[in-house]
């Protein structure tokens, strides 16, 4: 059995080949080859805690193109007391045609990848092609990968950063200025981040909406990933109904992601509003941007598909270069 603990997972998931990875994932979704059960929330709220478990199964007819993985997360907020990260995870991969464990990759790490490569891959499709300026609200793990993750896919010059805590923008534009060729810039407000912004990312722990609707400019592609609970929101209402919306599940969507649950029970958007699931832009069968002008918005909420896909490129490119360490099991 190979493990791979999170600086393994980082060198062996590249951010570019990991979005080309949730294309993958999200056209396998799509075609009905990736079996995904929903989330389940486990409460651990003795200890202020939630714990996550997303299983999937990925067929295909070449065995070797197979996987079958589960991922458990859980969020603890007292972790940052004792000096642990609030997020702990493992992948665990499975044989496909034994069901013998054969790998645990560190999940955090491969989950912020992967969840900002999905961002990558439906900004690919949905932004305008000259997008030169981003807006990245937030400053935590999240961000940074997305801010990782648009530079990769678009000539980003310059990348607005706000959030409500100033140390932690430091933070990242110290870590990130020589990792991205754009101009990192600090922002005050969500109103001063995406008045230029071509793409906006939300990456927030928010549970209301970040910015104004009237702040946001014709032609700009937001993605939205903060959120994965059917109370919680980033985006307002009002940019959510004048926007191509793209998902990545119906059904995780319509379980999970309060950016659209909430327009639609206020009567403010219809479930048809909703334009397609990214696997269907990725395989052709649905159209993307219409013209330069429209608004569009690609919604979030994760599934286990992606977590599959990523460690298949992780395990490939790992054993590739001898990273991670053997075990017997």
């Amino acid at each position: 059995m190979l493990i791979l603990n999170a600086r393994d997972v980082r060198q062996a998931l590249p951010m570019i080949e990991a979005i080309a990875a949730m294309k993958e994932a999200f056209a396998a979704l799509t075609e009905g080859r990736a079996i995904v059960l929903p989330r389940a929330h486990l409460p651990i709220e003795r200890n202020q805690g939630i714990s996550l478990f997303m299983p999937a199964y990925i067929d295909h007819e070449d065995s070797s193109r197979q996987a079958l993985t589960i991922k458990a997360v859980s969020l603890f907020d007292q972790n940052q007391s004792k000096g642990l990260a609030r997020i702990q995870a493992a992948v665990l991969v499975l044989d496909p045609t034994t069901g013998a464990l054969s790998a645990v990759l560190e999940g955090a790490t491969l989950t912020g990848i992967r969840t900002a490569a999905a961002s990558g891959a439906a900004t690919d499709l949905l932004a305008r092609p000259d997008s030169q300026t981003v807006a990245i609200l937030g400053a935590g793990v999240q961000a940074r990968a997305h801010l990782e993750a648009i530079c990769a896919i678009r000539p980003i010059e310059r990348a607005f950063i706000h959030s409500p805590t100033p140390a932690k923008v430091n933070a990242l534009m110290a870590e990130k200025g020589s990792v991205v060729s754009a101009e990192l810039v600090a922002v005050e407000s969500s109103r001063e981040a995406i008045a230029e912004a071509d793409i906006i990312c939300c990456t927030s722990t928010s549970p209301t909406p970040i910015f104004d609707d009237a702040d946001v400019r014709a032609g700009t592609h937001i993605n939205a990933v903060g959120s994965y609970m059917p109370h919680v929101r980033e985006v307002p209402s009002a940019t959510v109904a004048r926007s191509l919306v793209v998902i990545d599940s119906h059904e995780a969507a319509w379980e999970e992601a309060g950016d659209l649950i909430i327009p639609v029970e206020a009567g403010e958007i219809t479930r048809d509003h909703v334009h397609a699931e990214l696997g269907e832009l990725v395989l052709g069968t649905q159209a993307g941007r219409s013209d330069d002008q429209q608004i569009t918005f690609f919604k979030s909420v994760g599934i286990a598909a992606q977590d599959a896909f990523a460690a298949q490129v992780a395990l490939a490119n790992a054993k590739s270069r001898n990273l991670g360490q053997r075990v017997n099991w």
